[in-house]
């Protein structure tokens, strides 16, 4: 039971920032947009992300260097891409107004895809869940797979209250200026993130 609470802890202290993926789900939770698919995506992509860890394939990582390289690079360049996207959208009040009463009639695939990108072409994911968590988990030996159990129910508690949770902030967003409010944070944040892999490239 400790080492499972010690896995919901760092799990939720790992993933409780304001980042990419979350500045996107919360986003599809306040369009009510594909929700529960959303959740899960995210959901499962950490659950595999930490058994991965858990079971040590963190070190291949360590050992192949590049691999991060390259993911860092294709990551930047998609994360910039999308804040361009979140840019466009905060100059144009029409399309705003459209997002405030979008529902569930978008097409599920391009979600799915954004979300799969912002997953797993993020190096830091990789870093702090495979290992990170993995190392961390290594230290309660054969109560590590409690652990693990611990970090991915931590996982599936913060994506589920962020995503259904943000029905809640809905009446703050039935404005267009808030929607652009948004979208100029998640720009900023997307790029911020972008700078800070490419710039990692040479630190």
């Amino acid at each position: 039971m400790f080492s499972a609470l010690a896995g919901l802890g760092f799990g939720l202290s790992l993933i409780v920032a304001i980042g990419a993926q979350n500045a996107y789900v919360l986003r599809q939770g306040l369009r009510r947009e594909h929700v529960l698919a959303v959740v899960l995506v995210c959901a499962l992509s950490d659950a595999v992300l930490i058994v991965v860890g858990v079971a040590g394939l963190g070190s291949l990582l360590t050992a192949v260097p590049w691999l991060l390289v390259i993911v860092r690079l294709v990551g930047a360049v998609f994360l910039l891409g999308y804040a361009v996207i979140a840019a466009r959208r905060a100059l144009h009040p029409a399309v705003l107004e459209a997002d405030a009463t979008a529902g569930t009639a978008v097409r599920l695939a391009p979600i799915i895809a954004t979300v799969l990108a912002l997953t797993w072409l993020n190096p830091h994911v990789y870093l702090d869940t495979v290992v990170l968590l993995g190392s961390v988990a290594a230290t309660h030996g054969d109560q590590r797979w409690p652990f693990a159990a611990g970090a991915v129910l931590g996982s599936v508690l913060w994506f589920t209250a962020l995503g259904f949770g943000a029905r809640f902030l809905r009446p703050v967003f039935s404005k267009p200026l808030s929607w652009r409010i948004l979208d100029v944070a998640i720009a900023v944040i997307m790029t911020a993130i972008a700078v800070s892999l490419v710039v990692g490239l040479f630190a």
